[in-house]
């Protein structure tokens, strides 16, 4: 039984020996709360909002894909996983960019 739950896993990618510990939980969740912080602090910051928009949809494109990968447990499934979310996750930025662009455009003609 034991044996047949062992070939399961590595058909499966599973790697249990992997998954991170509680720390790396508690650790991951403290970066997440600065990366929230410095997002609302260049928020206020009237010298970047230039560059807000791009620093913005940076800084929650990391966020997104730490809590994919490590909550999620992404980065311990099957790679193909992995890749699949990652081509959804480029195509659905690109799509933003392109309407921040189309809608920048517009107003910018219709003035």
């Amino acid at each position: 039984m034991a044996d047949e739950q062992r070939r399961l896993r590595r058909r499966s990618g599973v790697n249990e020996a992997g998954h991170p510990t509680a720390l790396r939980y508690v650790q991951i969740a403290l970066i997440l709360s600065v990366l929230t912080l410095f997002e609302v602090w260049v928020y206020y910051q009237p010298a970047l909002s230039r560059f807000l928009i791009a620093i913005l949809l940076g800084l929650s494109a990391v966020k997104f894909a730490l809590v994919v990968l490590f909550y999620m447990h992404l980065k311990f499934d099957n790679r193909l996983f992995s890749a699949l979310f990652t081509l959804g996750m480029t195509i659905a930025g690109c799509i933003i960019i392109a309407l921040i662009v189309l809608f920048r455009a517009y107003l910018f003609a219709s003035v």
